[in-house]
């Protein structure tokens, strides 16, 4: 599943004709941030399928985006009547509910926001053992004890 799979799962699981959403509640389907462009470029919410990922996904799922508010950071989506592109005659949501916001496709693992933020920065040299203690159990014992001994030896009063 792609990046914005979760949004297409969700719209399809949804009978309505209208799905309002804020921005925050897309990134909330999604597991993650909305790139820059989302908050910034109109265009970038445009119902353009080719080479647009975001865009395959509501439109696969039989949405397309409408009255898409860049100010207040808000959109509709817009059932897509099959084969003839107007909207479907259902009675719009007034909102969606609190457990739709908790959504998460069960195929998906949900993942925190950090995933992989760490990425790139440091380098684990080749041929070095990861699953080698940091010390023998005898060494790290006589280490401790070294510790303990000197941090009892500071604390006895002079």
């Amino acid at each position: 599943m792609g990046v914005y799979g979760p949004l297409e799962y969700f719209l399809k699981q949804r009978q309505l004709s209208e799905i309002p959403m804020t921005f925050k509640d897309v990134e909330h389907v999604l597991g993650r941030a909305l790139p820059q462009s989302a908050y910034k470029h109109r265009p970038w919410w445009a119902n353009e399928a080719a080479g647009h990922s975001h865009a395959q996904a509501w439109l696969k799922a039989g949405y397309e985006t409408a009255q898409v508010d860049m100010a207040a950071r808000k959109l509709l989506f817009r059932r897509i009547a099959p084969k003839t592109g107007s909207p479907a005659n259902a009675t719009p949501d007034a909102g969606l509910p609190e457990a739709s916001r908790n959504f998460a496709p069960p195929d998906t693992p949900r993942r925190s926001p950090l995933f992989g933020a760490l990425k790139g920065t440091f380098t684990i040299q080749p041929g070095y053992d990861l699953t080698r203690p940091a010390l023998d159990p005898e060494e790290w014992s006589g280490t401790l004890a070294a510790k303990l001994s000197a941090f009892d030896k500071s604390r006895t009063p002079r």
